[in-house]
């Protein structure tokens, strides 16, 4: 079970991994955090930015240092990250790391109800996907090559995890589309009758009361 934290939103490890770089006030974190892409790592939400910089200053994850103006702008203030927000740092890196966590892609919503799709309509969506992933996964390969002749991989290290995943995923479309399309795929039948005729096959309804009345004996 992931650990319960004081300051929980993941916008608030982005903050402390800009802090662990050098003090900066909040205008240089947000335009840190879009240069390095942390908006496309984790679900940010800026509307909660200065919140969650209260909170961390609140829980003394970090700390005011100074404040600053620049011309006729409004006078900023400069925070470090403190000894304890380092640690929570470090230890909120251990746990995203080591521990799996449930994820809900949206994909996997869109797979939970395939069925009220026609088959034939289902295989031309999820060949559409394929088609999309592939040309995704090209461009992503070669702007990941190009990263790597200029930054360490140690910190392109997500990179290739997203990219692991997107070819997995085509690896398994691949799959499930040769079953489709050569019809081996099973019930493929008993799907394909349900939307031609209308009619739910009786099989489908013994399943769906024996499932809703005793969800134990769901598979």
């Amino acid at each position: 079970m992931p650990k319960r934290r004081k300051v929980g939103n993941l916008l608030a490890l982005a903050v402390l991994s800009a802090l662990a770089q050098r003090p900066m006030h909040p205008y240089e974190m947000a335009s840190a955090l879009r240069a390095w892409g942390k908006d496309q790592d984790m679900e940010i939400k800026w509307g909660s930015f200065y919140t969650v910089i209260r909170n961390l200053d609140k829980h003394q994850l970090i700390a005011a240092v100074q404040s600053v103006r620049e011309g006729r702008r409004p006078e900023r203030t400069v925070y470090r990250i403190t000894d304890a927000g380092r640690a929570e740092l470090v230890d909120w890196a251990r746990e995203l790391v080591a521990t799996p966590m449930p994820e809900h892609p949206r994909f996997r919503a869109g797979l939970s109800v395939l069925a009220v799709l026609h088959p034939d309509e289902a295989t031309d969506l999820l060949r559409q996907r394929l088609d999309r992933l592939d040309d995704a996964l090209r461009r992503d390969r070669e702007t990941l090559d190009g990263h790597l002749r200029e930054i360490p991989r140690l910190f392109l290290v997500e990179a290739e995890y997203d990219l692991a995943m997107r070819a997995a995923e085509t690896t398994w479309l691949r799959a499930l589309l040769a079953e489709l399309t050569s019809g081996s795929y099973p019930g493929l039948d008993t799907w394909r009758a349900f939307h031609e005729t209308g009619e739910m096959p009786a099989e489908l309804i013994e399943l769906a009361e024996r499932t809703s009345s005793d969800p134990d004996n769901a598979d």
